[in-house]
Parts: structure tokens; sequence; C-alpha cells
């Protein structure tokens, strides 16, 4: 418990205007702070709303678009709001999840910018009262051949595997893109799901007067100072020198981070909180400001109770470090000491550091002294609103036709230009340094088309095998060149891609999360872009089922005028009844029939195959660079390909089925037949049996939405079920027992060849000691 606050006013800063302008405060902020306050602020109130009103922690620029995003839905718990969303998976059972971004620390220092990025997630999930049982991260880095980009890739790699290896939760899935767009902003975004009993859900506010805030976790020090602020809510500087940031950046430990989950979900089992809320951006004045407004309370703080390991810490560095593993309890005075012996038997530390109080002031003290004394909802929700103008994004190409770029490509040449792409190649190099199994849950992880995991519930009932039958899909998607193309196409491309890739394991969408990664939100064609793809994903997630659920904006990706493509990275979560029916992508025997499921073909082929085109894997890679516009999703045909697939499923009709996405059916087909000894015989579909009015690049590598690649031993009625759901269902061919993969007369490959040059290409590409790609570098597999 704290003492009594001590009364009086806290003097002002010495220099309020130059402060404010140093923390990134506007005069026009400092002018509403002043308002609020009714006096100059002081140098820990200055602090507190810069980090507070910080574009990272406000959404000053995003709230108004937001806010057009369906956030309801039949199974959703908790909406955006809260530390993460949550939807209800079966009777008694709920699944929390959210996606965050780490993305300029990443840049500043790789290794622990993405290691604390992880530790955060997990945090907000833990913070729900639920168990973190797996991530999913989707990275973007630089031009392999830029030695920058290769340092920050492996350094970014390390660090998600090192925390999420280290704290006991796998890393079941993602993407990796590579584009000189984000040379100098890459892009972590990671998501977490975590399993809870619906009944347990924990929300980050406060009760009733007298409750004890107590912080529990590490020690309070400078890392992260400005990281909501500094780094995340403003752009790099031309050349800027990551040195001078480099302070800003968290370290974490995850072994730590490990203690704190077991102890915190032991409080919340035993009924020993009435709140918790991850200390996260802006640290304990974030945590308790929103806490105590949420319920229309004050809360007093003492800062000279925080533990610290630097006691040399002025008070405004305490409220706002973001030092990592720290979580601000709420606790009923008659159960402190259970929750302290609680925390001492797991050795995590726990000291009180404050109470809440009836009024609405947010009250700190250090040495004394009163530090703060601000209304708690004016930090945590009166943060200001811009309605920023609003203009047109133009991509640099324009919107001319895809195809003339590849006028005259030779097939053979194309498949093996984009099969051996950085960003097309499976992801080996990546994933093997994750730990994708560790907690037993995950039932299919990295290279399925969604990780499928079997939930926990031995904190429901008892259970001693500690599993249920039940499961949920996540996946992960982003197509940022489509989205610079055309912002409001791509985005609805994106949460469509999402939802089928969880369609495609027999699971139900059932709900989303985004991360929105963007440039400067004061440039007006920025925030037409992004303001399309809200829209864009709006549209699509009333379609399909899929409710936003929460997520995350971060803009000031770019360096000097640069501004990275537009990149929502969507994360869709799907139910699964039953583990047992989880279906793979990949092909199992000889004799099944290779099909194609697909929305009904567009009436202008010409139209439709130079919008498969535009944004493409072999667009960008052959021709090198991207045009055209992309194609619109039709979001009907793709909620009633969903359907289809799950009953399919349900029925026993698929042996694997893989959505058709990055380069097109060609790589559809290679990643279903990789690793499993398996060939294919394809027949190119024409008009009739005429091949010669195809564009067999288009056929091959063009993109076109809502297909999927479905392997059966009952052709006939899993046509007849896609029929009655207006699906084109196109027999292609049929697996054989030889690793060839023949497509007519245009392509024939041996796919252990493929498998072992794709397998060389990140390795090759990411050594940021070595050369950089090439098939002059030494251990460069041969083409036959």
């Amino acid at each position: 418990m704290t003492s009594p606050a001590p009364t009086g006013t806290p003097a002002s800063a010495p220099d309020p205007d130059g402060l404010a302008g140093e923390l990134g405060l506007t005069e026009d902020e400092l002018t509403a702070i002043r308002r609020t306050l009714g006096r100059d602020p002081s140098s820990a109130e200055l602090g507190a709303y810069s980090v507070m009103w910080s574009e990272h922690c406000s959404y000053k620029s995003s709230r108004i678009h937001l806010r057009r995003l369906p956030a309801q839905g039949p199974r959703v718990l908790v909406g955006p709001g809260e530390n993460a969303g949550v939807v209800s998976v079966a009777e008694g059972l709920a699944a929390a999840f959210k996606i965050e971004s780490h993305n300029h620390p990443s840049f500043v220092e790789p290794y622990q910018g993405a290691a604390t990025g992880v530790g955060g997630i997990i945090r907000d999930v833990l913070t729900m009262g639920a168990r973190p049982i797996a991530l999913l991260d989707a990275l973007r880095f630089g031009d392999p051949d830029d030695p920058v980009a290769r340092r920050v890739a492996d350094g970014v790699v390390r660090g998600v595997g090192g925390y999420g290896n280290s704290i006991g939760v796998p890393t079941v899935g993602g993407e990796t893109d590579f584009d000189p767009a984000y040379a100098t902003n890459p892009l972590v975004n990671v998501l977490c799901v975590g399993a809870v009993p619906a009944d347990r859900v924990q929300l980050a506010r406060a009760e009733r007067p007298g409750h004890v805030a107590v912080l529990v976790g590490q020690r309070t020090g400078r890392d992260g100072i400005g990281g909501a602020s500094v780094l995340a809510s403003a752009g790099f500087g031309a050349s800027d020198a990551d040195e001078a940031k480099r302070p800003n950046v968290q370290v974490g430990d995850p072994f730590a981070g490990k203690l704190l989950i077991e102890c915190c979900l032991e409080l919340v089992d035993a009924e020993l909180l009435s709140g918790i809320q991850d200390m996260g951006a802006a640290g304990i004045v974030c945590s308790a400001a929103e806490m105590a407004a949420a319920a229309e309370l004050g809360i007093h703080l003492d800062l000279d109770r925080v533990p610290l390991r630097e006691p040399s810490m002025q008070a405004w560095e305490i409220l706002c470090s973001e030092s990592q593993e720290r979580m601000l309890a709420l606790v009923d005075p008659d159960r402190l000491g259970s929750v302290l012996d609680v925390c001492a038997r797991w050795g995590v530390a726990a000291t009180p550091i404050g109470e809440i109080t009836t009024g609405d002031r947010l009250v700190a003290t250090h040495e004394g002294e009163i530090v703060m004394d601000a209304p708690a909802v004016s930090l945590a929700d009166d943060g200001p609103v811009y309605e920023r103008p609003v203009g047109t994004w133009a991509h640099p190409a324009g919107q001319d036709d895809a195809r003339a770029d590849l006028l005259g490509i030779d097939l053979d040449d194309a498949a093996w230009t984009v099969l051996t792409a950085p960003d097309v190649a499976p992801c080996d190099w990546i994933t093997e340094q994750y730990d994708a199994i560790v907690g037993a849950a995950t039932v299919l992880g990295p290279g399925a088309d969604a990780a499928v995991l079997r939930l926990p519930t031995e904190r429901l009932d008892g259970d001693p095998a500690g599993r249920s039958t039940c499961a949920v899909a996540v996946a992960v998607d982003g197509h940022p060149r489509r989205c610079a193309l055309d912002p409001g196409r791509g985005a609805r491309l994106v949460l469509a891609e999402a939802a089928r890739n969880v369609a495609c394991v027999g699971a139900e969408p059932v709900g989303a999360t985004n991360n929105l990664n963007f440039g400067a939100p004061e440039r007006a064609d920025v925030m037409g872009a992004f303001s399309a793809t809200v829209d864009g994903l709006a549209a699509a997630a009333d379609a399909l089922g899929t409710p936003i659920t929460g997520g995350n904006v971060s803009f000031y990706n770019q360096t000097g005028d640069r501004p990275i493509h537009p990149t929502p990275v969507v994360g869709v979560l799907g139910v699964l009844d039953d583990v047992a029916e989880a279906v793979g992508p990949w092909a199992r025997r000889a004799g099944d029939t290779v099909v194609l499921l697909a929305a009904p073909e567009p009436a202008d082929r010409e139209e439709a195959a130079a919008a498969a085109l535009a944004g493409s894997a072999v667009q960008w890679h052959v021709a090198g660079r991207i045009a055209g516009r992309p194609p619109e999703v039709d979001l009907a045909a793709e909620a009633a390909l969903h359907r289809v697939l799950r009953t399919a499923n349900e029925a026993d009709e698929l042996t694997g089925a893989h959505d058709v996405a990055d380069g097109g059916l060609l790589v559809a087909l290679v990643e279903a037949l990789r690793g499993t000894g398996l060939g294919a015989d394809i027949a190119p579909v024409g008009d009739g049996d005429r091949t010669d009015v195809v564009d067999p690049l288009a056929w091959l590598l063009g993109e076109l939405p809502t297909r999927v690649l479905a392997i059966t031993e009952r052709p006939t009625a899993l046509a007849q079920r896609a029929a009655a759901e207006g699906i084109a269902a196109r027999a292609l061919g049929t697996v054989t027992a030889t690793p060839r993969l023949a497509i007519g007369d245009w392509l024939a490959l041996d796919l252990a060849e493929v498998e072992a040059a794709q397998r060389a290409v990140l390795p090759r590409a990411l050594d940021p000691d070595g050369p950089s790609t090439g098939d002059e570098q030494a251990g460069a597999p041969a083409r036959g």
C-alpha cells in the first residue's frame, strides 16, 4: 500500500514549450494540455502526454477511419479497445488473438527489436487471461542484394526465434517478403493466439477505489524510453544513424517472460485479480491511465516504490519506461497477501506501487513531491483526433497493361525465376530456426496454408490429457505490391486470401486482426491509401464473416520522402470442431485427381489475364517492376468457396487443399507435391480442347483470387458439391508416383531438382556475411 499522497501542484517544467517540441508535441497539443491542467505542465506530465498522445498510442490520425471497420459478430466476446480480441471457440472455451508491429525498433536493433515485439504481443494475449499457444510472423525486408537488408533479416529472424523458442511459445507460420521498398523500413508484424476459459477473460479496467496497483515482473530501467514516440511515431531521416536511437529499443528476457506467464495464469485461475494490464508502449503511465479511465476512477502512484535498475531515474523516465516483462495488476487489499505469495513462489517480483482512488485523477509522487496530477481520461481517451487530408494514392508505375512487360518471355525461364525467388521459395531457412511444436498443441505448422492448434482444456475440466477435440486455425497474409497498385482492391484480396487459407485446412473463419503499415499520415496520398484500405477490409470482413476484433496501425514507415508500399497484414482465425479433420496442402498418394476449385471464369479473358499478372510474382521478378490493376475479388464467390472447402472436408472428399496465391497455379502445384516423393501430370485448360487460346504465362503464373488446388479421390462428388455453390471444379490431372511435374507440352520439372534449388535460395540470399544471390555462387544447384 502507498502512503497518503502529498498535497500541492506539480512544479512546471523549466521550459515547457521547448521540452514539448523535443518530445514531439505540437503547439496545439501543448495548448490543449495547458487547458486540461489549467496551468503549465511539469516535466513528468509532458513526458506522459507525449507518449500517450503519440501516434502509436492514441491513433490520432487513424481513429476516424478505423470506426468503419466491422467489429461485431456472433462469436466475438471482446472486440477493439482491449489488449486482444477474444472469440468463442466451443462451449466454455475461447481464443484471444492479436497482431502488432515492432517495425522501427527492428531496424535500429534487429535482434532486440524483433524479440521484444514477440514479448509484447505475448503479453497482450496474456493480459486477457489467455495462455499464449502460438506465434505467426509476417516479415518484410529490403532486397537481399543489400548487405543492410541481410543484416536486418538475420537479426530479426534470430530475435523472433530466440525469444519465442526460449519462452516456450511455438512459431507456427507466417510469411516473408523482400522488396527495396522496405530497405530502411523493415516490417516485423507478429501475431499471437491464446486459449482462455470464456468465464476467465480479463479486462483492463479498475473495479473500485482502494484496490491496490501491483507492479509484477522485472525492474524498471531506461531501455525503451521514447519507444512509442521517438521510434514508432516518427519516420527516419534520410541519413539517420541508428546508433542514436538504439537506447529507445527495449531489451527482452524470455526466461523472465515465461515465469511471468505462469505466475499471471495462476493469479487469474485463483481469481485473485480485479484487473491486469501489460506495460507495453508508454509503460506505467499508460497501464495506470487506461485502467483507471475505463472505470471512470483515479489512481495514485508512488514512484519511489517502483523497483529500478538505475537509481538515478527521473520521475518521467519511471512513468514512461517501456522495460519489458512487466504487468500492472489491480488487487483487492484482502487478496494482496495471496497475490504476493503466488508471485514469490514463481520467483516473480511483485511490488504495490499505488491504489485506485475516487475522482478521476492520475496522481504520481516522487521523492515526496507531486510530479503529476492529470485526469486519467485525458491521457487515455482525450488525445487529439486529426482528420488528415485524404488524397489519391498513385503508384509511379501507373496502371498500364501488366502483360506489356512479359511479351515473348520464355515460359521455362519465367517458371524457374519465380520458383527460386526469395519471397516465393519455401522459408525453411527461417522456419527451421523456430520451434514449431513446443507445447504440443501444433497439428499443422509451417508449410500449411494455416496453422492448426489443438486447444488445451486443463483449465476447464481438469482433463489429465489436457487437450480438447476442437482446434483453431490461424493464417497471416499480405500482398503489398498489389496494394501499391490499388490499395482498396489489394486490401480485399489480402483478407480474402487469409480467410481462404483458414478454410483450406477445414476451419470456419470467424474473426480477423489487422496490422496496417503505412508512411507518414501528414501525406495526403498516404492517407488516401489508408482510407481505401480500411474500406476494402471492411467490405471483405462483412462479406466473409470475419469481424475485425483488434489490431495495430503503424505509421511513419518511411525514410526521407520515400514511404513503404501500403501494407495491410491480416490475420484470420478459424474454428475447427474436430481437430482430426484438419487437412494439409500436400498430395498423399498416386492416383488421386488434382482439381482446381475457382470462382466462375470471367467473361473477358484478356482482361482477366492482365489482372492476373498485375503485381504478380512473375511480373515483379521477371519484368522487374509492377504495373496494371490487380483483379477484383468476388466476395460472394469467395464465401461460397469457403463453404465448399469446409463441407467437402467434413464429407472426406479432400485429400489435400492448397490456396493458389503467390506464383499462381505453378507454385501451388510444386508446393502441394514438395517433399512427398510424388508428381503430377497436368493438362492445361483451354476453351474446350483448345489450349492455343490460353495464355500459358497467365494460366500458370497468373494470380487470380478465389482459387484452390484440391486433391481428391472423389472428384465427381467434389464437383457436384462445388456446382451447388456456383463454384467451378475442373479436373486438371492426376497425382503420379514419380517426382516429376508435367504440364502438357508446356513445361516439365524434376521436382527433386526444384526442391534442391529452392532450399538453397534463402541461405544464399540472407547469409549476413556472405554474397548475395546468384547462380555463380558456390553451392548453388545447377539447373538441368
